[in-house]
């Protein structure tokens, strides 16, 4: 034991560098792995930890426009055993909040908000949790509770005053409190409850023209029995519910989606730097065994057994991986924790720093980086066992590998590719790589994912920050501005219409607006996919061509006459409807029978959503024009900002518009954001990765080498042109490795994600390819490659010919 123990500690001593390179390797493997396991579970976790803490409600309902007595719904839903009800809360509908005495965010100006009559607390489904600001029943009067979505995106804090357009005037109220409100409160808002005190409510809300609108959440002992209430309920009032119901899945949607995309990356790409980090191991075993074959022939001659060498190697890298893999799994928990808050930052309250939850979880991680050590080690160290003391003293390696050598050198080579006439650096450089099979496929392995982890980051980054580019893709429109209604009493559909029309630097113009329909089971149905559930959904009504607007489709096409309508996918395999299929929906109390002319992929409501002109709601309402927005497509774009301003202008007491520029940008700035660190995090690891592994191989090869190196000295060639020569071979394999790379990260890796993304209503991933950012980004990959080649070369430098060619 002794020996092994003496031995192992010689090893440790004189390749410090190597066993600290590795060491180095298997930390940042462990610090990857451990991080992306940390993000997934806790993602999901703190945001079903504050759903519980809140009673969170598991859907959302909005009740308006007569369709349903929303006190009779009220009722029904209250008396049901299994299920809590929240109050029924009265609210209305304004756009736009200007921070007062602060530059105005035209972002800010353009949000949606529903104006709450706030009940008093607690609530029994969807609590309020105070993140700043004094903690109170309601608010006082002249104050208002604002999410934090809005707050931490916008830079809001408690003191600060807030305008607030009706139309007909404004109004200004204090931030008292900052609150969690986890229905409105996910990253990427659009939208948020603004909770107001009742006299407020009464001063400056209900006096507007228009009928409130009234919100309830249902919470569910079970949640996957809701399917029979809601039977049970559309038989008790005899209708399809054809109200707004925001599901669970809905509800946590942008609450998840963002790091359950970054955990996957970084899970996928922290395994393969697992399996690099072991091949690197089991490769520097080999050649140390290579290396020293006479060695551990006369050390095995003296009686040392196999077992106890392979313990040396053993005790070796044991040691080593456990004093790298403490400090990676404690530095992961610190990098879990920005990636997670920084997705989920509109949960924090403040008041207590959140911890992260599985510690358990990456102890185990942590265990099992060890394990795989280990086994890795017992697998290539094995191969001490095959040594033979006397074949090993003799030939310093195995009679057959000496057998195969000295053919090789007796025997007169014919190959197809000669070096006799190629430059003198290059057949050197070659020579390096081609002779050292695994050190060049590890090399290229390193490229490889180096290059395709930098060009996806690239690519996510540069797609999500120019995504005006592929908004139909995303399910949204490409139009130039937007124009919201805001105060219904003085809009005048007819006459905007006219003026927008008459206007020559003005396109095309579609009107919208939506209402919600329900398909419910229909037993006479004698299809085999005859749907058993009622799916209710958003459907999105236009004035207009949508193609003209920029919607797309996957399949088929967009809606064109009364008849048709378009799917989300989401609806779609919920229905198991294909285009040419007919569905009977109900909207507004009003049955429709449909043909499916498209079906289409939308990030928002999970595309759990449809597309119908406002010819299908004229069908029973003939002057129908319940519009609330205008897509607007210009002649010029360059005229956007002007025309924005001038519509601002003249119809300030009942439009709002905005370009659709800085409405995209404030919903996805937050999704760059969180995209950023993670993907810099990866991409430096990776990099780092790169040089060092480089480094390490190509030290290796060059003592392996270092008589031939002695005598190309000896004989004239400088230093410098030596290294030159073996920089050159690693930055042709780099390149090789990139290329690949590229491939794997433009088009398999966003495949591979674009899996996930499917849970969320997006099939196809729409990326942007920037050709010149993705090969800079490539490069990167040949550049860290060629320096850790160059600094691994130095021992060539400082080395004398002499000692070279004696050792």
């Amino acid at each position: 034991m002794y020996a092994v123990y003496s031995l192992c500690l010689a090893n440790l001593r004189k390749k410090k560098i190597q066993n600290g390179l590795i060491g180095l390797l298997i930390l940042l493997s462990t610090l990857l792995l451990s991080t992306s396991v940390t993000v997934i579970m806790n993602t999901s976790n703190l945001f079903t930890d504050m759903h519980n803490k809140t009673h969170g409600s598991h859907e959302l309902l909005t009740l308006g426009n007569e369709i349903h007595d929303p006190q009779m719904v009220h009722q029904w839903w209250n008396k049901q055993e299994g299920v809590t009800s929240s109050k029924l809360i009265p609210f209305r509908v304004l756009v736009g909040i200007n921070n007062q005495g602060k530059e105005q965010d035209e972002a800010l100006s353009s949000l949606q908000l529903y104006m709450m009559d706030t009940p008093s607390r607690p609530y029994a489904v969807d609590e309020l949790i105070f993140a700043q600001g004094n903690e109170s029943l309601t608010p006082e009067k002249g104050t208002i509770w604002l999410p934090t979505s809005i707050a931490y995106l916008y830079e809001i804090s408690v003191g600060d005053t807030l305008g607030f357009k009706t139309g007909e005037s404004n109004f200004e109220l204090k931030v008292s409190a900052i609150i969690v409100d986890v229905p409105y409160g996910a990253p990427f808002p659009t939208e948020a409850r603004i909770w107001m005190n009742h006299q407020d409510y009464n001063e400056q809300i209900q006096s507007l023209a228009g009928k409130d609108q009234y919100m309830m959440g249902l919470r569910f002992d079970d949640y996957s029995q809701s399917t029979s209430y809601w039977e049970k309920f559309e038989q008790d009032i005899g209708t399809p519910y054809l109200g707004s119901r925001m599901s669970f899945g809905e509800i946590s949607a942008f609450y998840l989606v963002m790091n359950k995309a970054i955990g996957f990356i970084m899970i996928f790409l922290g395994i393969v730097m697992m399996l690099v980090a072991l091949f690197t191991i089991g490769f520097t075993i080999s050649d140390d065994i290579l290396s020293n074959y006479k060695t551990i022939g006369v050390i095995k001659a003296l009686g040392l057994s196999s077992r106890r060498m392979i313990g040396i190697y053993l005790t070796q890298y044991a040691l080593i991986a456990i004093l790298s893999i403490i400090p990676g799994l404690i530095a992961s928990q610190w990098i879990s924790s920005v990636i997670v808050e920084s997705a989920l930052s509109s949960l924090k309250t403040g008041v207590t720093e959140s911890s992260l939850g599985g510690n358990l979880i990456t102890l185990a991680v942590g265990i099992f980086v060890l394990m795989l050590v280990v086994i890795s080690v017992l697998v290539y160290s094995n191969k001490t066992r095959l040594v033979q003391p006397m074949q090993a003293i003799r030939y310093g390696m195995s009679e057959s590998d000496n057998s195969t050598m000295t053919k090789r050198l007796t025997t007169k080579e014919n190959n197809i590719m000669s070096f006799e006439r190629a430059p003198l650096l290059v057949v050197i450089g070659l020579r390096n790589v081609l002779k050292n099979r695994k050190a060049t496929l590890l090399m290229t392995l390193l490229s490889t994912i180096m290059s395709a982890v930098l060009v996806l980051g690239f690519v996510l980054i540069y797609s999500i920050s120019n995504i005006k580019q592929t908004l139909p893709l995303w399910g949204y429109d490409s139009s130039d501005i937007y124009l919201r209604v805001v105060n219904v009493p003085a809009f005048s559909y007819e006459e905007i219409s006219k003026k927008l029309v008459s206007d020559p630097r003005v396109k095309n113009i579609g009107w919208a607006g939506y209402v919600f329909g329900v398909v419910s089971p229909d037993k006479n149905l004698s299809s085999e996919h005859a749907n058993t559930q009622p799916v209710n959904f958003q459907i999105n009504i236009l004035d207009g061509r949508f193609d003209e607007i920029g919607f797309t489709t996957l399949k088929g096409e967009n809606p064109q006459s009364k008849n048709e309508i378009a799917i989300g996918i989401s609806v779609a395999k919920k229905l198991k409807k294909e285009v040419g299929d007919v569905v009977e929906v109900y909207i507004e109390g009003n049955k429709h029978t449909l043909t499916v002319t498209g079906i289409y992929q939308a990030v928002a409501n999970q595309s759990i959503s449809a597309r119908v002109t406002a010819d299908v709601l004229k069908v029973n309402h003939p002057d129908y024009n319940d519009y609330n927005l205008a897509y607007i497509n210009l002649v010029d774009h360059r005229d956007t900002d002007l025309i924005v301003n001038e519509l601002n202008v003249k119809y300030k007491d009942s439009l709002s518009a905005q370009s659709v520029q800085t409405a995209t940008d404030a919903t996805f700035k937050q999704a760059v954001a969180s995209l950023i660190l993670p993907m810099s995090i990866m991409g430096l690891l990776f990099t780092g990765v790169t040089c060092i592994i480089v480094y390490s191989t190509s030290r290796i090869n060059i003592r392996k080498e270092s008589k031939i190196y002695g005598i190309y000295k000896s004989i004239g060639l400088t230093s410098t042109k030596i290294r030159l020569s073996i920089t050159l071979g690693i930055v042709a394999l780099s390149s090789l490795g990139a290329v690949i790379g590229i491939f794997v990260g433009v088009y398999l890796l966003p495949m591979i994600l674009g899996s996930i993304l499917l849970d969320y209503g997006i099939a196809e991933l729409p990326l942007i390819l920037n050709w010149g950012g993705i090969i800079a980004f490539a490069c990167v990959t040949i550049i860290a490659a060629g320096l850790g080649s160059w600094a691994s070369s130095r021992l060539v430098a400082t080395t004398s010919p002499h000692i070279l060619v004696i050792e």
